[in-house]
């Protein structure tokens, strides 16, 4: 079975737009934070100080973006200093970074039935994740 194809018998370039950054914005008279408003004559967004009413036009119409990812990864929640967390199982298995001979051991968060039982390994010296 063949993919389905534009009228002009090219495939389609699926292109995902760039999603544009959204960063907080700071009054240049005061150093403040700008907040959204809008200029109800023109009916435009703007920034405006709220300690010293300094304003500026907003390049883009977007003031916040909440990008959810749902994908949960096997290691999800796990930071370098779990090496140190004295409640932690240990092991004398070797790290493939330093070669150092200590590493606390846990199973895989992902818990489906294609994971099994994974242990992943943390380096007590430098931190590395392994398996």
């Amino acid at each position: 079975m063949s993919s389905p194809q534009s009228t002009s018998g090219q495939p389609e370039q699926q292109k995902k737009a760039p999603e544009e950054q959204v960063t907080f914005r700071f009054c240049s008279e005061c150093s403040n934070m700008l907040y959204p408003k809008e200029d109800e004559d023109s009916h435009k967004l703007q920034f405006t100080c709220r300690t010293c009413q300094y304003t500026e036009e907003a390049t883009s119409t977007c003031v916040f973006r909440n990008v959810m990812n749902n994908a949960v990864g096997e290691t999800a929640g796990v930071t370098q200093d779990v090496g140190s967390d004295p409640t932690l199982p240990r092991s004398n298995k070797t790290c493939p970074s330093c070669n150092h001979d200590e590493a606390v051991f846990f199973q895989s968060q992902q818990r489906s039935v294609e994971t099994g039982m994974k242990l992943f390994y943390v380096c007590c010296e430098c931190g590395n994740i392994f398996q």
